[in-house]
């Protein structure tokens, strides 16, 4: 396998447990939740500093993990309990975490972790080999991940979650308080952003203040592709497809920046291929149409002759 593919694999499952954050929050739940871009940086910002200051940094990755639904919590409360929109709870959120992330790093927009003990140094002192950590991390976190999110999402608190993203009058009519299920929503979301961060932050080797703008387009962009792509018939479906569309994802942006694509226009693209892919459904309706159209004309004219 080159060393493009590897990385592709690598990135893809890396931001895949992000995706599925995104997945939760904007598919399930139905929530604009715009706090993804501060959680993501607040997940590598911590993991990073606690391997900074000395920490073990499994330490660091699950305080990570809890800081993120420490953030969707909160995010959670300003929509249910504030009565603040949505959209607006989740920007209000972004901008506080911009400022709780520099000081979490010290004041400083870049935190370096060269030369320093991560969670992959330390599974390749296991045995595993140094090429292969981060890939067998990957998969492991995101199997386990989708595995319990499908588990979640069928049990009866799950259920109450998944109906709250698709009727929220209507299961509040059968007595479920459903402030409590948008913010256990919101949390796990979060919690899986801010997870997805420590991670890829120990895998760049550094934590930047501003790595998390746009990760909500990201996530969307993959979501939205392996759905188009893959079809999201079932649950199991759809957690399935939101991974492959990471990793399909990921391969585009390797395919286009091999092509000469400038990493300054990498956010237009991602816009360009939401776009592109949320609007594949009408795209392919039209062309089906005018088939249509141009065989029924076609069908005429020989009856006529």
């Amino acid at each position: 396998m080159t060393a493009i593919g590897l990385g592709v694999i690598e990135q893809g499952l890396l931001w895949g447990i992000m995706v599925l954050g995104v997945y939760l929050t904007f598919r399930v739940l139905d929530f604009p939740d715009l706090t993804v871009d501060g959680s993501f940086t607040l997940g590598a910002a911590v993991a990073a500093r606690l391997i900074f200051d000395g920490y073990d940094p499994w330490l660091g990755t699950g305080l990570a993990l809890l800081c993120g639904l420490a953030a969707g919590l909160i995010t959670g409360i300003l929509n249910t309990k504030l009565r603040i929109a949505p959209l607006l709870s989740g920007i209000l959120m972004m901008i506080a975490l911009y400022s709780i992330n520099l000081r979490v790093m010290g004041n400083k927009s870049m935190l370096s972790l060269l030369r320093m003990e991560t969670i992959y140094t330390d599974l390749a002192a296991l045995g595993i080999p140094s090429q292969l950590t981060v890939v067998s991390l990957g998969l492991l976190a995101v199997l386990l991940t989708t595995m319990l999110i499908y588990l979640f999402l069928q049990t009866e608190l799950g259920l109450a979650l998944r109906a709250t993203g698709d009727n929220e009058q209507m299961i509040r009519s059968l007595g479920v308080n459903t402030d409590t299920t948008k913010i256990m929503g919101l949390a796990l979301g979060n919690g899986l952003v801010a997870l997805s961060g420590s991670l890829v932050a120990q895998y760049q080797s550094f934590s930047d203040v501003g790595m998390g703008i746009g990760m909500i387009v990201v996530g969307l962009a993959s979501v939205i592709v392996g759905e188009v792509i893959f079809g999201n018939g079932s649950l199991r479906r759809a957690l399935l497809a939101v991974v492959a569309g990471s990793l399909v994802y990921r391969a585009v942006i390797a395919l286009v920046m091999q092509m000469g694509l400038p990493t300054t226009d990498l956010k237009l693209f991602t816009a360009l291929l939401v776009i592109l892919a949320m609007s594949s459904p009408l795209l392919k309706e039209k062309i089906l149409c005018r088939k249509t159209t141009r065989g029924g004309t076609k069908d005429a004219v020989a009856r006529w002759n």
